[in-house]
């Protein structure tokens, strides 16, 4: 059934290929919509968005002549957006790290969901790869996408089913910000995507009043393997994980910045053999746990870095849903934000022990 969807899929976009691309999908011969994701309250309908809206985005341009009233949500995190402005996508991915059972749900967007009063949502298992004729049965207005690995092939199919939001400009380095920008002007919903992005500052500058000994202080994202350390994985300043550090006061040292020489790219590997790019950091962040530290430590290269040698390593660990924050929005940090700024501050209070 899926390879003859897929086939009728493949056959549209070869038509439409020989007229235009275009991002509108046609809605005249859709069914009549089923019950909405969620209803319009006056404050919403005051600050409605004026029909047709035109969105650029590094995979074309997308145009939404109404208001969206079926949200379907893809890959990462794209839900939790949606679900924080009180929209109820008829379809979302799965979260495919950090969940601790198997509904495919990561702990805030549980929580969230049962506020909402929603016990049975219907969730994508495509962590293997887009499930488009689910996608389709879900008959979405709008396919939310922006922050995503989306690829054109990939885009050039699901806008034979609607209009799609994808990433502003290369995949997976879409800001929380970004996220809820794109996404509230995809639902129509601008203006309360601005509120929401105040309350979610507000709440950060609140939290952070707690902790000033994070400000200014110098950081790098590193992924080591404890199967093979002569390589490091490290993050650039374009990924969410490490701009979002950036946001809590932090900075990436100029011995790293200077050698992220594509803008596009989210990560770069360094060989353990110039770990020395990483002596001005005043604390590391990765994924991890004690047995990891205390292995590269031991490490006659790694072990010589300052603040590996005294300790100022924040490791995420695999066991606890933080390992799913360090991509951010509305929902995971203020979930999360807590445990997050304790682990920061920890490692930064070792620099004067």
């Amino acid at each position: 059934m899926k390879k003859t969807f897929l086939a009728m899929l493949i056959a549209l976009m070869a038509v439409f290929t020989l007229v235009a691309c275009s991002d509108e999908s046609t809605t005249e011969d859709k069914e009549v919509k089923e019950t909405p994701a969620t209803s319009e309250t006056e404050a919403t309908k005051e600050t409605e968005t004026a029909y047709p809206i035109t969105i650029k985005h590094a995979l074309g341009e997308t145009v939404i002549e109404e208001k969206p009233e079926r949200v379907v949500t893809i890959q990462w995190g794209n839900q939790d957006v949606a679900l924080a402005l009180g929209v109820v996508p008829v379809g979302f991915s799965a979260a495919n790290f950090g969940v601790q059972d198997d509904s495919g749900l990561l702990p805030w967007t549980k929580e969230k969901l049962d506020e909402l009063g929603v016990t049975e949502p219907n969730v994508f298992m495509d962590t293997d790869g887009l499930d488009f004729e689910a996608i389709s049965d879900a008959k979405p207005d709008v396919i939310l996408a922006s922050y995503s690995g989306i690829t054109q092939e990939d885009y050039d199919l699901l806008i034979q089913i609607a209009p799609v939001v994808a990433y502003p400009t290369s995949p997976w380095t879409t800001t929380w910000r970004e996220q809820v920008e794109l996404s509230s002007l995809g639902m129509g919903m601008a203006e309360e995507g601005k509120k929401l992005i105040a309350d979610v500052e507000g709440m950060l500058a609140e939290k952070l009043a707690e902790y000033p000994q994070i400000e200014g202080k110098k950081v790098v994202w590193v992924n080591f393997s404890e199967k093979d350390l002569s390589q490091l994985h490290i993050y650039t300043n374009v990924d969410s994980r490490v701009s979002f550090l950036v946001e809590l006061g932090m900075s990436v040292p100029e011995s790293i910045t200077e050698l992220m020489t594509d803008p596009t790219s989210y990560s770069l590997n360094l060989s353990t053999e110039n770990t020395e790019a990483l002596y001005d950091a005043d604390l590391i962040i990765g994924y991890g746990n004690d047995e990891l530290l205390a292995t590269i430590q031991a490490d006659p290269l790694l072990g010589k870095i300052p603040a590996v040698e005294r300790g100022s390593v924040a490791f995420i660990t695999a066991d606890t849903p933080l390992v799913a924050a360090g991509t951010p929005n509305p929902l995971s940090i203020a979930y999360t934000i807590d445990e997050y700024l304790e682990l920061i501050s920890g490692a930064i209070d070792k620099i004067n022990e």
